[in-house]
């Protein structure tokens, strides 16, 4: 999944995405609707409010751009003054969709403690649909030897090497033989690289997932799929055009929180989107509740400054 996504002469993100919306392979919420950032600038105006010594403002993976142009926009010329832009990003393809949009307004980063350099360690951070591209480790429960294995490709069965104190699927041994569930260690890892440098901020995270083990009630294949023009790839698809679609899988939200607890980081919400968007008065457009409203969950998480 990394070698197809990321590899630097063939990858998705790196050399074949065209954009992000109606024009590429898959639609983000921030591409359907200006609402998300509206919502996110009313929430970065309450942060600021909170910290106000924090005056950077820090995008990872921002798509074709269209989330920063709506939050800039949204937060007003002067909160705009206020603020510092910053956009992380490894897609050269992506960065340029980015820079037809925002031009000369933002700063990019290929990493994000470069950014958090550049802002001194004090940044308000928000990533949306950025967890779900992290390469994952597939791994299937084996009912008669009554343990998980990763699935290798072309696809066996290797026993893992996985250390199961950090994931919870791990430790689950109640599902269905051959019940399929990803991990995520590329994302407890990237925790791990860049919070060290974080010294005072808050941080919006919006993805899709769920709390373990109700991520994979009715899903004995787990979540993994791929998106070529806008058409949901499943089964051996999955490694069809490697290179040329997108891969994801939904987020274990379990873990994903114990990481971020364990690394001193304090927890201030869980939301559906609906309710993030709610609670942040933006206007109707991603609160169906059948839909992306509750399909996406938003977490605040906060670093304050310590005191000298």
């Amino acid at each position: 999944m990394a070698r197809a996504l990321f590899d630097s002469e063939r990858g998705y993100y790196t050399r074949h995405i065209k954009t992000v919306g109606a024009r590429g392979d898959f639609s983000t919420s921030a591409t359907l609707s200006p609402a998300l950032g509206q919502a996110i600038a009313r929430w970065l105006k309450s942060e600021a409010q909170l910290q106000p010594q924090v005056r950077h403002i820090i995008e990872i993976g921002a798509g074709d751009g269209s989330l920063m142009q709506t939050v800039r926009k949204a937060l007003g010329w002067w909160a705009r003054l206020r603020f510092a832009f910053h956009i992380v990003e490894t897609s050269p393809v992506l960065r340029q969709e980015q820079q037809k949009k925002l031009g000369g307004q933002v700063a990019w980063h290929t990493d994000l403690e470069t950014a958090l350099a550049a802002a001194g360690g004090h940044a308000f951070i928000y990533h949306n649909e950025l967890l779900d591209a992290f390469p994952a480790t597939l791994v299937q429960w084996s009912g008669a030897e009554q343990r998980w294995l990763e699935v290798w490709v072309p696809e066996q069965l290797h026993p893992h090497a996985i250390d199961a104190a950090h994931f919870s699927a791990l430790r689950h041994t109640a599902f269905a033989d051959r019940q399929r569930c990803e991990l995520h260690p590329s994302v407890r890892d990237w925790l791990h690289q860049w919070t060290p440098h974080w010294k005072a901020g808050a941080m919006l995270t919006i993805d899709y997932g769920d709390d373990f083990p109700r991520l994979y009630h009715r899903r004995p294949n787990g979540t993994l799929r791929a998106y070529l023009l806008h058409q949901r790839l499943t089964g051996a698809d999955i490694y069809a055009n490697p290179g040329r679609q997108d891969i994801t899988a939904d987020i274990n939200f379990t873990d994903y929180t114990a990481w971020l607890r364990e690394l001193g980081l304090a927890q201030a919400s869980q939301q559906t989107l609906a309710e993030f968007l709610h609670a942040h008065a933006a206007p109707a457009g991603l609160t169906d509740p059948d839909g992306a409203g509750t399909a996406f969950k938003c977490f605040v998480h906060r670093r304050q400054a310590c005191a000298s």
